[in-house]
């Protein structure tokens, strides 16, 4: 572990062999951009937008930094990604029409709406200090935006951010040292971060506001960036040429920004965890009995372990990327509405019903369709019977993700009007919300299979033959004889027995229908049980689901995107052009603001049509979200830490897939999403608190499994306890109750040995990686230092040094001097004497 934390500083000589370098002329490449980014003939309705140059005074009192910058770099010499070749930073994609037919009256309405707001778009943006221009989306109705930052406005904007992280207490340089971009630029995260954020951030943060969903901006869907395709297309061969190596996460986070290059770190630092246990795995699978308390035991603590170190890793690492407390200069919320800190706890205390309710239902359907797939179709022998057991699975498939989808329409809901000040615990708080519901999905069939289905296999067996072996005759009778109290007092008696007899008779019919379609043998119908459903159910977790999610991220969107080429008559699609940001060739742009200038210039040329389809096709891409890839990896722990147990060769291959995963995310970030939005943070937030749960509860788990399934003749076992008698009912003694009260108190002891092994496990890794780390001296004095250095600059510190040093010169030697002749004055013995000849 200690040598994973210095990998970064040990290979940059390598990494500027791996990936390419980077040219840094910044100045030059805004002179090109220059002509593609003129300003707008709807910018001239706003005639009193000062220039850049002098409204410096005026920009400085409106632009407020959004975030902080990397001050302080500790790698000089690394090589930085270049800008876009046009200098475009944002993507703005405003919708002009709803996507529906609307009546001519409607259509004309609209149009002054979106002209109105469009006008409004470009004007804020100018008077903010940025070029915009538009330009025709691909589909109808659409129009994208491209934003340039020009290099004052980004002077400015990151020498805010250095004093907001200065007034914060957030590590940075001094505050007051000029800032110089052309000799120390900025990484690309670092730059479209600032741009974004400013761009978002609100009015009274210094943004200029324009946030996707907003009410004043309702006609901006989303903000996007581009990629760098010759940084992407380096940064895939590089995972192909490491063979069995791992990521670099400092040329991630140039490039991603500090949110995306945790999240590798934390795959990364997860896989190499997993390599320890995987071979604890495989020993304890292939040379010791099953069930073993001894590798239960060993993967506890392996759990707990993993999630502390990780707790200081991260913290090693947001000392090492001057991130820790980036928290403190979050920016509010567009959509935020300050409301009273009692308010906002009761709306979050209202939403819980509402998601008990949504958990129930889905654990109750669940079950129900665990109990019919795992008993009722082995019971049914009538037509079909071997394609109903495919049933529950399609059942499951097609009902749960609407239902998840209903309940995450809902969680979000909830979420909003929770209204929380900060991004940051907006999403901890849905990523709470919808991940609770996702393991459910996931860990309950392992559950019921464990502490239902195999343990009480032949109970529930029994009683769901004798619930359909069930004699109807009672309901026969009791129908009988309501309509024959039903008839008028003047019908026959003739007619009451021809119904009673025909009652019987269907009765009877019944009873036989059901023989023919049901299996009434209570011997065989036990042994329709399968003593490996667990190990089944793991193989499917651990193998086959990891199988299908890497089909999901990797090749459908490749299908899904052939299938939208080919209905638009443009062939499969599947390239990607990396032309445009990767070649040497500057490329020219004509947008359609500028069509009606006189001295405009011809129209683009091919080249520009590549460069603006691969906009559109990037456009066309599903933002990225964070949340699907924690959470894959979050809920294989969870399997990992719970059930490995029952099949020990679960780590390994999570071990396998991680090694693809961590390949498979990277070329997911490059091929099929946009381009991730940089964002700074100092942890993985909720998804830690979710791993120290998961911990907790492998605690009850592995405890329950090892008390119910461990053989008792100390031997390999084939299966499941179903093959042999449980070793706490081998004398025929115990029952059920005994049983379960057993387990209980088993479990109950389990939590309390993890609190204590927690807390040990905890103080020992903090001793052996934290203290007395570089990071830990830097993380005590970093503040101070940066802080003495400002007194410097601002003669504070020296003034009141010198005043010191002469008050020391004027006095102390006679206030010495003083205090030796009191010190030397001892009058105890000549009391004592005095005392003495009295006596």
């Amino acid at each position: 572990m200690g040598a994973d934390s210095d990998d970064n500083d040990d290979n940059d000589d390598d990494d500027d062999d791996e990936l390419p370098r980077l040219d840094l002329q910044t100045t030059a490449r805004e002179d090109n951009a220059q002509a593609y980014f003129r300003p707008s003939p709807l910018s001239t309705l706003h005639d009193d937008v000062p220039d850049d140059d002098d409204n410096d005074d005026d920009a400085d009192a409106c632009l407020q930094p959004p975030s902080r910058v990397q001050v302080q770099r500790r790698e000089q010499g690394k090589p930085q990604s270049r800008r876009h070749p046009l200098g475009v930073d944002l993507v703005l994609i405003f919708r002009s029409s709803p996507g529906k037919v609307l009546s001519r009256p409607q259509a004309r309405e609209n149009a002054r709406q979106a002209e109105r707001q469009y006008s409004k778009l470009l004007g804020a943006l100018s008077k903010g200090g940025l070029r915009a221009v538009g330009k025709s989306g691909e589909n109808d109705g659409q129009l994208l935006v491209l934003v340039s930052c020009p290099q004052s406005t980004l002077s400015r904007l990151a020498q805010r951010e250095r004093h907001s992280d200065f007034v914060s207490g957030l590590p940075t340089a001094d505050p007051t040292a000029s800032l110089d971009l052309d000799a120390t630029p900025l990484s690309p995260a670092d730059h479209l971060r600032l741009v974004h954020t400013y761009v978002t951030s609100t009015v009274s943060d210094g943004g200029l506001g324009i946030a996707p969903g907003s009410t004043d901006w309702d006609r901006v869907e989303s903000i996007m960036m581009l990629h760098d395709h010759a940084f992407n297309d380096e940064w895939i061969r590089s995972w192909t040429q490491r063979e069995l190596g791992f990521v670099k996460f400092d040329k991630i986070r140039y490039q991603f920004g500090e949110a995306i290059a945790l999240y590798f770190a934390f795959l990364s630092y997860y896989t190499k965890y997993l390599i320890a246990i995987s071979a604890v795995g495989v020993y304890f699978f292939f040379f010791h009995e099953p069930y073993s308390s001894i590798y239960s035991s060993v993967l506890l603590l392996w759990s707990i372990a993993f999630v502390e170190s990780w707790r200081i890793r991260q913290r090693i690492l947001s000392v090492r990327w001057g991130t820790r407390g980036s928290f403190r200069v979050e920016k509010r919320r567009a959509q935020y509405v300050p409301i009273a800190w009692w308010q906002k706890d009761l709306r979050m205390i209202t939403g819980l019903p509402v998601i008990l309710l949504f958990a129930t239902v889905l654990a109750a359907l669940l079950t129900s369709m665990f109990l019919f797939e795992a008993f009722v179709t082995e019971l049914y022998t009538g037509p079909g019977h071997r394609f109903l057991s495919f049933a529950p699975t399609i059942i499951v498939s097609v009902v749960v993700p609407r239902f998840l989808k209903i309940y995450h329409s809902y969680a979000v809901a909830f979420t909003d009007w929770e209204d929380h000040a900060h991004q940051s615990t907006h999403d901890g708080s849905l990523t709470l919300k919808t991940f609770s519901l996702s393991a459910i999905v996931e860990y309950l069939g392992l559950a019921l299979s464990a502490f239902v289905y195999v343990p009480f296999g032949e109970e529930v067996m029994t009683f769901v033959q004798t619930f359909i072996e069930r004699d109807h005759t009672a309901a026969g009778v009791a129908l009988t004889s309501s309509i024959c109290s039903a008839l008028p007092a003047g019908a026959t008696a003739r007619a009451k027995a021809a119904i009673a007899s025909a009652s019987a008779s269907a009765s009877g019919a019944r009873r036989v229908f059901g023989k023919g379609l049901w299996e009434m043998d209570v011997t065989s119908a036990r042994t329709k049980l399968s003593p490996t459903r667990l190990q089944d159910q793991m193989f499917a977790s651990t193998v086959t689901n990891q199988v299908v999610n890497a089909f999901i991220e990797i090749g459908l969107p490749y299908v899904l995107r052939a299938v939208s080429s080919i209905r638009r008559g443009k062939g499969l699609g599947l390239s990607h052009s990396s032309a445009p940001a990767g070649g040497k060739e500057k490329k020219r742009v004509m947008f359609e603001d500028e069509a009606g200038e006189a001295d405009a210039p011809k129209k683009a040329d091919g080249k520009d049509k590549a460069f603006m389809e691969d906009v559109w096709q990037q456009v066309a891409l599903p933002d990225y979200e964070l949340f699907e890839d924690y959470s894959e990896m979050v809920t294989q722990f969870g399997h990992v830490a719970l059930w490995s147990t029952i099949w020990p060769l679960a780590p390994l291959m999570a071990l396998t897939n991680n090694w693809f995963e961590l390949r498979s995310d990277a070329f997911k970030i490059a091929r099929h999403v946009r381009r991730p939005i940089p964002a700074r943070t100092d942890t993985i937030g909720p998804w830690l608190d979710s791993l120290s749960f998961l911990s907790w509860l492998a605690a009850l788990t592995n405890s329950a499994l090892v008390y119910l399934f461990r053989p008792s003749d100390h031997c390999k076992a084939v299966g499941t306890s179903l093959e042999r008698k449980h070793v706490a009912l081998r004398g025929g003694e115990a029952s059920t109750r005994q049983l379960l009260l057993t387990a209980l108190l088993v479990a109950f002891a389990a939590s309390h040995g993890y609190i204590v092994a927690r807390v040990l496990v905890r103080h020992v890794l903090e001793r052996l990686l934290w203290r007395g780390t570089v990071e830990e001296q830097e993380a005590e004095h970093v503040e101070t230092v940066v802080k003495v250095q400002y007194l410097k600059s601002l003669g504070v510190a020296d003034v009141a040094s010198t005043e010191a040093d002469e008050g020391d010169g004027t006095t102390a030697a006679d206030e010495q001097g003083d205090a030796e002749l009191f010190w030397a004055d001892d009058e105890g013995l000549a009391e004592l004497g005095r005392e003495t000849k009295e006596a």
